[in-house]
């Protein structure tokens, strides 16, 4: 079944094994002194990976992940993160491990710390959000006041320290490539404000999501233009838009805001398509997998969904709607999940098809809705209201 990893607010991370059955199993796995702000899992198929894990005292430690077991390999520690401030971006690659902070601290630990030394880069502050590419290409990243802007991943390590750099106003950094302009003035001619909270690639490297603390959702692509060409307002109904996530499926974005919202949305026309119910607080974090979608919120619980795919064409309605299938009590508050990228509901061979032979066989009245049911009761009931009459 698929693993997932998650971290809390007192400094566990633990292992969720999903199953089948509705019995999930959490297994704590380490714990450290400080909150985990941020998890990292390497996107291979293999049994050993590589974990990084961010905390909320400034370390970062890297580990080994391999039959169930959590393995220290090295911590360090990003001094450059100040008071009040927190790691916005984490992601282990085949080259290192990338972190970023949201005073814009940007630092690569290479494999093999004891030959390599770390690299450091600097970028603007006030940084809420920061992503790196599927290819590692390019990173990206939004904040207050702070536009959506993507790097040169390269370049940007080989650029100076933007303190010391003497530029114009609005000019691109080193290492910068592209830098969106902010949408239009609003109806009285005002400019609005950049609050972007959240941001994500999606389905490649040129285009690019963001939410904003307004309730937002803006679609970009980097070879079209620098205004978003797709803004949908309003999305994020309770304190604007918290988490953004790219589903697995095409055209399929995850969003949750600042009150209890979670739903799938149309990338193509920005349409809600379900939304999930029962959540009561925040989503802090979501790992989509193929099979199922987990989640985990400020009520202490940690989430499991079914999801659906999109429509084949825009504006068609979805026959099913994505559930919440289970919940697991945290007595913590968790504060971030990540998929470990391998899913193992294949089922066993020549037991899929007995089963399918069982369930053909038996009777389909599990599809009918509490209304059809509501209906039918009645009907039964005016039935025997009548033979009553006539026997009377």
């Amino acid at each position: 079944m698929p693993r997932f990893l998650t971290g809390d607010d007192l400094g566990n991370i633990k292992a969720l094994q999903v199953t089948t059955g509705g019995l999930s199993e959490l297994t704590t796995l380490y714990s450290a002194k400080s909150s985990v702000a941020a998890l990292s899992v390497t996107p291979t198929a293999s049994t050993s990976k590589s974990v990084a894990a961010a905390f909320a005292d400034g370390s970062i430690e890297a580990f080994t992940l391999e039959d169930d077991k959590l393995q220290s390999l090295h911590q360090w520690k990003e001094t450059r993160l100040k008071q009040e401030q927190s790691f916005i971006g984490l992601q282990v690659t085949d080259r290192g491990i990338y972190s970023c902070t949201s005073n814009g601290a940007l630092r690569l630990v290479p494999h093999g710390l004891d030959e390599k030394q770390p690299i450091f880069g600097s970028l603007p502050t006030r940084l809420s959000a920061w992503r790196l590419a599927s290819d590692h290409v390019t990173f990206a990243y939004g904040g207050n006041e702070v536009d959506l802007s993507v790097w040169d991943t390269e370049k940007a390590f080989l650029a100076e320290p933007q303190s010391s750099v003497k530029r114009k106003r609005d000019a691109m950094f080193p290492g910068e490539i592209w830098r969106a302009n902010n949408v239009q003035n609003d109806g009285l001619g005002l400019r609005q404000p950049v609050r972007i909270t959240s941001l994500a690639y999606l389905f490649s490297c040129h285009h690019l999501l963001t939410g904003t603390q307004f309730g937002d959702i803006r679609r970009y692509d980097i070879r079209a233009a620098r205004r978003a060409v797709s803004n949908w307002k309003g999305i994020g109904k309770v304190g604007g838009v918290k988490v953004v996530e790219k589903g697995l499926a095409e055209h399929e974005v995850f969003i949750g805001d600042h009150g209890c919202n979670l739903f799938s949305l149309d990338l193509r026309i920005g349409r809600v398509l379900y939304s999930y119910k029962g959540l009561s607080g925040a989503v802090t974090s979501m790992a989509p997998s193929p099979s199922m979608l987990v989640s985990t919120a400020l009520d202490r619980y940690c989430r499991v969904h079914t999801s659906f795919p999109p429509p084949p064409e825009a504006g068609q309605n979805l026959d099913n709607k994505g559930q919440v299938v289970e919940k697991l009590f945290m007595t913590s508050i968790p504060t971030v999940v990540v998929w470990n990228g391998v899913d193992s509901t294949q089922p066993v061979p020549g037991a899929e098809a007995e089963n399918d032979d069982v369930w053909d066989e038996m009777e389909d009245v599990g599809n009918e809705s509490e209304t059809d049911l509501r209906k039918k009761k009645r009907r039964r009931h005016i039935s025997k209201a009548t033979d009553h009459t006539l026997v009377s």
